[in-house]
């Protein structure tokens, strides 16, 4: 299967970020693409909760969402929406983070809300509280297509390997993990982390990212790491965005799954123990 992944360096400004996302799309589908994916918070990159509530909309209002579904039928390809930031209905207001598989035919197939919240502190004058803006997710996600079986995750889930493995022997032969990871943290973590669960469960890892420094109405401008990444099931890195704008483009063999994990079955070796 021709994918691609797109690398986007989107601002806190929706309708302006989406003509640029569906010129990449549409681009993607033109190279031959039948899966594209792209990063987290496609729509928008803000930490201003006031900016947000302004500009995000529910899901069934969401321009972002319409247009990259309707463009999905129009070229008749997969595509990964790597997530939108989402009003919702709850009571304390917080935001969803959910990544989106569109069908060939414009349907939505899957949705993943991000289970996992960016709460850290990078440094003393880098903090981020992600959960004071979202709420989230309680539920692992698997969705089918003709080329594989995908099992969804956002950004910081990718620490968690128990929900990678989890996935893995739910029968996930993709994982997909969109991104806007911190600059910081993606210099010394990010391609390691990837290798290693795409070897721990022999599957490929697509990994669409966001880059560069993000325009903001207020305060400082977020930066991301870039370096969009295809995994192959063996821990080779296939394809790099780099730290532009752009599309990365590779062809996934699925029977490269079952090579690597006829090599190494880890996923069939868990024993029970006990302790500590």
């Amino acid at each position: 299967m021709r994918t691609a992944l797109v690398q986007l360096s989107v601002s806190d400004d929706p309708a302006q970020n989406l003509p640029v996302t569906l010129g990449l799309v549409r681009q993607a589908a033109a190279g031959g693409a039948g899966f594209v994916l792209t990063p987290e918070v496609t729509n928008c990159l803000s930490s201003d909760r006031a900016h947000q509530r302004a500009v995000l909309r529910h899901e069934e209002d969401d321009p972002t969402l319409a247009a990259l579904a309707a463009e999905a039928a129009v070229q008749k390809i997969w595509l990964l929406v790597g997530s939108l930031g989402l009003l919702t209905g709850d009571a304390d207001g917080r935001f969803a983070n959910r990544s989106f598989l569109i069908a060939p035919d414009g349907t939505v197939r899957a949705r993943y809300d991000k289970i996992h919240m960016f709460d850290v502190n990078v440094s003393e004058t880098e903090q981020y509280r992600e959960s004071a803006g979202y709420r989230p997710g309680d539920r692992a996600v698997l969705a089918e297509t003709p080329f594989g079986t995908i099992g969804l995750s956002i950004c910081y889930d990718v620490r968690f390997p128990h929900l990678y493995r989890r996935l893995a022997q739910g029968g996930a032969t993709i994982l997909t993990v969109p991104a806007a990871f911190n600059d910081t943290t993606g210099a010394a973590h990010w391609e390691s982390l990837l290798r290693a669960r795409a070897i721990e469960n022999g599957a490929w890892v697509l990994a669409p990212a966001q880059c560069g420094s993000h325009a903001s109405h207020n305060g400082r401008p977020r930066r991301t790491h870039g370096h969009s990444l295809a995994v192959s099931p063996w821990g080779e890195v296939l394809a790099d965005g780099g730290e532009q704008v752009g599309l990365t483009f590779l062809d996934i063999d699925p029977a490269a799954v079952d090579r690597a994990r006829g090599r190494v079955p880890s996923l069939s070796h868990d024993r029970p123990f006990t302790g500590p």
